[in-house]
C-alpha cells in the first residue's frame, strides 16, 4: 500500500473535526437517505454467477457508513466509509485473494430546493483504492501479478444529484452524474496507459415509497431498481476514444420479502471492466444473485 493511504487517514481525522451543519432543508428526503442511495449497499453474492468471471464461492461488498450530522434538517453531511470488497475463489483451500480496500470520505450539500419535492445536491469524495500487497506489479512473464502485485491509486470524485417523488409509481427517484479523477502523482506508475484515470459515472435509481401501518409505523422499502453507466476516458490499452470497450454498464433489481428483517434479495447484470483492484484488465459479462442490505428507511 502506498503513502496515499496515510494521506487519506490524516484527511479523515481533520475532516471529522471540521464538518459543520446548516439548517433550513425542508422535510422529505434528507441527506441521510440521499447519502445511503449514493454510497451503495452491502451485499454478498451466491455461488451461482453466470458469465465469464472466475468461479467464486461469493463476493462480499462491505459498506459501513459513519455519519457526521447535527440535525435531521441539515444541509451539509459528512460520511466516513471504510469500504472493503473481497472474493473467495472456488479453488483448493478457498483463497480470498487481494481484497479491494476503498476507505473514503464524502461530503454532501443540498444546493437548492427545486419545488414539487425535488432537490439539487452536490457531493465531493476523496478515496483510496488498494489491495494491501507489496509484490511487483508485473510477474516474470510480463503479465499483471494478480496474487501479490501492489495495486494503489487515490482519486477525487465530484458530481450532482437530483431527486424527486415519482407520483405515478409512488416512488423516490434519483439521478446522479459525476466525474472521477485519479491524479498521476496519486497512482502507481504501472497503471499509466492501462487504467483509466478519468471516469464519467451516471446512476439512475428508483425506490418504492414505504407505507404506513395501522400503528402509524413505516414499513421498509420493498423494491428498488438501479441502472449505472461509466465511461472510461484517457489513454487506455491503445483503444480509440469512441470504442464501446470504454463503457461499463450494470443493472440491479432489489426485493425485500416480508419474512426477512434487514436483508433482501438482489439480481444484477454487469458488463465492462472488472472493478476488483488488479483484475481491472478483465472484461466481465455476468449475471449474479445474492443478499443485500436494505438501509433506505424514510
Amino acid at each position: 500500500m502506498k503513502s496515499g493511504s496515510r494521506i487519506l487517514l490524516i484527511s479523515l481525522f481533520y475532516s471529522m473535526a471540521g464538518f459543520g451543519q446548516l439548517p433550513g432543508s425542508k422535510p422529505g428526503i434528507g441527506l441521510m437517505e440521499l447519502s445511503q442511495v449514493n454510497q451503495g449497499n452491502s451485499y454478498a453474492t451466491f455461488p451461482t454467477d453466470i458469465g465469464n468471471i472466475e468461479p467464486l464461492w461469493f463476493e462480499v461488498n462491505l459498506v459501513p457508513n459513519f455519519y457526521l450530522r447535527a440535525s435531521k434538517n441539515a444541509r451539509l453531511l459528512g460520511v466516513l466509509t471504510p469500504q472493503i470488497i473481497l472474493r473467495m475463489y472456488k479453488e483448493r483451500s478457498c483463497p480470498v485473494r487481494t481484497p479491494s480496500y476503498l476507505p473514503q470520505i464524502t461530503v454532501y450539500y443540498i444546493l437548492k430546493e427545486l419545488g414539487d419535492g425535488r432537490k439539487l445536491s452536490t457531493f465531493g469524495r476523496f478515496a483510496h483504492h488498494s489491495n494491501g500487497q507489496e509484490g511487483d506489479f508485473f510477474g516474470e512473464n510480463g503479465e499483471i501479478n494478480l496474487k501479490t502485485g501492489d495495486f494503489a491509486t487515490n482519486f477525487l470524485e465530484t458530481g450532482l444529484i437530483i431527486n424527486k417523488i415519482n407520483s405515478q409509481f409512488n416512488a423516490y427517484q434519483f439521478f446522479r452524474t459525476s466525474i472521477e479523477i485519479h491524479p498521476h502523482i496519486w497512482s502507481a506508475i504501472e497503471l499509466d496507459g492501462i487504467y483509466s484515470k478519468i471516469r464519467w459515472h451516471n446512476i439512475f435509481s428508483i425506490y418504492k415509497l414505504p407505507v404506513r401501518t395501522d400503528q402509524n409505523t413505516k414499513k421498509k422499502v420493498g423494491i428498488s431498481v438501479k441502472g449505472e453507466s461509466t465511461w472510461l476516458f484517457g489513454e487506455l490499452n491503445n483503444w480509440n476514444g469512441t470504442t464501446l470497450k470504454r463503457l461499463n454498464l450494470s443493472f440491479t433489481f432489489y426485493y425485500h420479502p416480508k419474512f426477512l428483517e434487514d436483508i433482501g434479495l438482489f439480481a444484477q447484470y454487469f458488463h465492462g471492466s472488472d472493478y476488483y483492484n488488479l483484475y481491472f484488465s478483465h472484461r466481465l459479462d455476468i449475471l449474479r444473485f445474492g443478499l443485500m442490505t436494505e438501509k433506505i428507511r424514510f
